[in-house]
Formats: structure tokens, sequence, C-alpha cells
């Protein structure tokens, strides 16, 4: 019979080093809740985020993982079908991970029969903000190595914040994310002046529900599905309206449905975008594995703290993210 696994839940709050601001919210701290799992000998630990937008929060998170402690976790629990929240499954599902490796004495890698993820470069996501304060932030951000930057939009107006970053960075990488923001009238001029711009990419235009005015519209940027796409299942209906989706561990439910998120995407011939929420490195750290086959990267998570976890992620002067140090996961 298989060991009944210890294990807790618990709410923490990191500082961000600034205000972040996207069209729906402003936060200056990131609330995530830890998970811990343990046989006795070795200790699994995994970070989840849980978000309003989904009707979650680390309250709710910690007590449905608390609850399903007490009903008995084991390693070979299948977590997406346990009663948590696609957050609290991420963390529990990432801390599992981290003890079989553990258990094993091996990197978690080495389980799923993958190369160890080479350092990986990151996008710098820039707050929502008048076209002004966005093109100083650009400024700032290039000045200080980040080349590669994500403007979060917020409907009216995105045409002239985009042409102002642009013109203060004419030689960055820039993609651009709408969090829903937007109608479908605004499809086609802001199409064409992200497009003008020189904007690589764009997330989620219109919300989530609303993208049949996506089929068949003339795309002059890519598209990737952000909370239009949750899990595997969610591809089919998104192959003719999107050309990319962003795999969020907290989104879908950790890495095990990432991986199989991941390969429902590449049947799809869709493009991998990895993203994060706010997080600390414990966070990032299982999402660097999906972030090996992806075109686009953003894991910034930990480039927008103020502190950090013991044995955080090591970022080099490029913007790339290391592997994880067994300290931390995996």
């Amino acid at each position: 019979m298989t060991a009944v696994l210890q294990g807790f839940a618990r709410a923490e709050a990191w500082p961000l080093r600034e205000a972040f601001v996207i069209s729906r919210s402003s936060r200056t701290h990131v609330d995530v809740v830890y998970v811990e799992v343990t046989d006795g000998i070795h200790v699994g630990r995994g970070e989840c985020q849980p978000n309003t937008r989904y009707d979650d929060t680390p309250a709710q998170a910690v007590a449905q993982l608390t609850a399903c402690f007490e009903a008995g976790v084991t390693l070979e629990t299948d977590v997406q079908a346990l009663p948590l929240s696609p957050a609290a499954k991420n963390g529990l599902d990432c801390a599992l991970w981290d003890l079989r490796a553990k258990r094993a004495g091996v990197r978690v890698w080495d389980l799923l029969g993958r190369a160890a993820p080479k350092p990986t470069a990151t996008v710098f996501t820039l707050s929502l903000g008048t076209p002004e304060a966005m093109a100083d932030a650009a400024q700032r951000a290039v000045a200080d190595g980040k080349t590669r930057l994500k403007l979060k939009l917020g409907g009216e107006g995105d045409d002239a914040r985009v042409a102002a970053v642009r013109a203060a960075v004419p030689d960055a990488r820039l993609v651009a994310d709408a969090n829903e923001a937007w109608t479908p009238d605004m499809l086609v001029p802001y199409l064409r002046a992200m497009a003008e711009a020189g904007i690589e990419l764009l997330e989620q235009p219109l919300p989530a529900g609303q993208d049949d005015a996506l089929a068949g519209l003339n795309r002059p940027i890519p598209l990737c599905a952000d909370e239009s796409c949750h899990t595997a299942d969610d591809v089919p209906r998104l192959a003719a309206k999107y050309d990319m989706v962003n795999i969020k561990l907290d989104k879908c439910g950790g890495l095990t449905e990432a991986l199989r998120l991941e390969t429902a995407a590449q049947d799809a011939d869709m493009g991998i975008f990895v993203g994060c929420m706010l997080g600390t490195s414990l966070a990032m750290a299982p999402a660097l594995i999906v972030a090996a086959t992806a075109r686009w990267v953003d894991l910034d998570g930990v480039l927008l703290l103020s502190r950090d976890r013991d044995h955080k992620l090591a970022v080099d002067a490029g913007y790339h993210i290391a592997a994880p140090a067994p300290q931390l996961w995996g």
C-alpha cells in the first residue's frame, strides 16, 4: 500500500519593487500559497498564486489543500481529479514532482526524460500607464539591459501606448498583452497599430468567451490565447482563432497538465508562450521545463519582487534564467 504523505499549505505575501498595473487591477505585493509535502525523510515544495480573475483566493486554496491532506495524499494521487482550484492543483502537483525527484536522487527533467533546461531569456513586463509613462519605463528597462519587453495594455489608447514605446526604444523586441480589454471594433485598427509599432505578439485582445470574433480575421501579428486557454482540452476550439497558447501552471493546474497542454498545442501547430502569475523563484522554476520548447517566455516574476526565496533562480546580465538549484526545486 502506498504511504500517505504529510503536508501543509500556508498563505504568504511577497512585496513588489513597484506597483504592478494591468487592465483589471493594481497591486504592490503578491499573495501566494506555499505547499509542502513529505514522506518523513524528503520534502517537496511548490508554490501557487490564486487569482481573483478566476474566482480564487489564497484562503480558499489553503482550505482546499488542507482538506486534501486530511483526506490523504500519496505520490500516486491524481492531482487533476482532486476538488482543488487550478492554482491549488499547481502548488500540490509541483510539490509532488519535487518530492519524487528528491526520493529518486535525480532532477525532475530526468524523471521526464528531458534535457536540463538551458538558460532562458525572459521578457520584462511594463505596467499599464500613459504613453509617456510607459515610454519612460521602457527606456529605463532597456538601459538596464532588458531588451525584450512585454507591454501591459488597457483598451482605449493602446495605439498611442505602443507608438510611444517604440519611439522611445527603437531596437527593443516588444510583445503586448491586452488582458481582455479590447472590443471587436478595436481589432482591425489596433492590430494595424501593433504591426506598425513592430509588436511581435499580442496576448488575449478580447474577453475569454468572445473569441469567435477572431475566426477568419486577418491577423497582421500572431495572437496568443491566455485567459481563453487553461488546459489541453481548450486547444481544439482555439486553433482557428489564435496562433499560440500561453501556458501558465497556475491556470492549467501544474506541471503535469502543462506538459499535456504543450503536446496538444504542438499537435495543433500552435506556438507556445510560457507565462506566469506573479510569484517567487519557487513558482517560476517548474515552468522552466516547459519553457525549453517555447517561442516566448515571460517568467519575470522574480525580477518584479523586492526580495525572493533562498536559493533563488540565477538571472544573468542578459536576463536569461538558469535552471533551478535542487535546493530550490526539482
